[in-house]
C-alpha cells in the first residue's frame, strides 16, 4: 500500500488520540495508540467493552514489539520470529512496559504481526497500534465499513478503507509460553 492521503489522515488521527477502523486479516477492526489512556478508552466506549479484558497489539515487525519482549525466552522470541508476519496473535508474559489500560486484568500481552497491506502501511508510521475486532462486546464482528459506519455512526474518528485479508474471521490466539490456544 502506497504511502496515500487517507493513510496519512488516518495516521495524524491516531497521533491525535483518535480511533479509526480499519481492515484487518478476517474482521474490521477498530485502533488507536496504545499509550494514549484517552484514546484507549474512547474506544472501550465505543466497544462497551471492560478494560479488564486488555487488548491486543499489532505491529509490523517483531522489532516494534522489542520493549514488550524484553525478559521473554529466547526459545519463545525465535518461535515469534518464525511464525511472524501471520493470522496469530500471541500471549506472552507481561513485562511492565505495556500500559495497564491495554493490559486489563491479565498476566499476558496480546501481540500480532500482521501482513495484512493496511496494517503493514499504518503500522510502519505509527509504531504498535491497539487492533480489536470492530464490534459491541458480545456481538459478532463487523466485516464492512457500511456496518460500522451504521453501528458507530460519528463515534469513530476516520475509516480507513481496504480489503479485507481472507481469513473470514478473528486471528486465532496462542499463549507462546504453555502452548494454550485460546481462539
Amino acid at each position: 500500500m502506497e504511502k496515500s492521503a487517507d493513510l496519512e489522515r488516518a495516521v495524524k488521527i491516531i497521533k491525535t488520540q483518535g480511533v479509526i477502523a480499519y481492515p484487518t486479516e478476517g474482521v474490521w477492526g477498530l485502533g488507536c495508540d496504545p499509550f494514549s489512556y484517552s484514546a484507549v478508552e474512547k474506544l472501550l466506549n465505543l466497544k462497551k467493552r471492560s478494560v479488564a479484558q486488555g487488548l491486543l497489539l499489532v505491529a509490523t515487525h517483531i522489532g516494534q514489539f522489542d520493549p514488550f519482549l524484553e525478559g521473554l525466552e529466547r526459545k519463545h522470541y525465535d518461535e515469534l520470529d518464525r511464525t511472524w508476519p501471520g493470522p496469530t496473535t500471541y500471549l506472552v508474559p507481561d513485562n511492565g512496559f505495556a500500559p495497564r489500560w491495554v493490559v486489563g486484568a491479565h498476566q499476558t500481552l496480546g501481540l500480532r504481526i500482521s501482513d495484512h497491506p493496511v496494517i503493514k502501511a499504518l503500522c510502519s508510521l505509527t509504531g504498535p497500534l491497539v487492533s480489536t475486532s470492530a464490534n459491541l462486546t458480545g456481538s459478532p464482528p463487523m466485516k464492512s465499513a457500511e456496518e460500522i459506519k451504521e453501528v458507530f455512526s460519528h463515534e469513530i474518528d476516520y475509516v480507513l478503507f481496504g480489503e479485507l485479508g481472507k481469513l473470514g474471521r478473528p486471528t486465532k490466539i496462542k499463549n507462546i509460553v504453555t502452548g494454550e490456544v485460546l481462539r
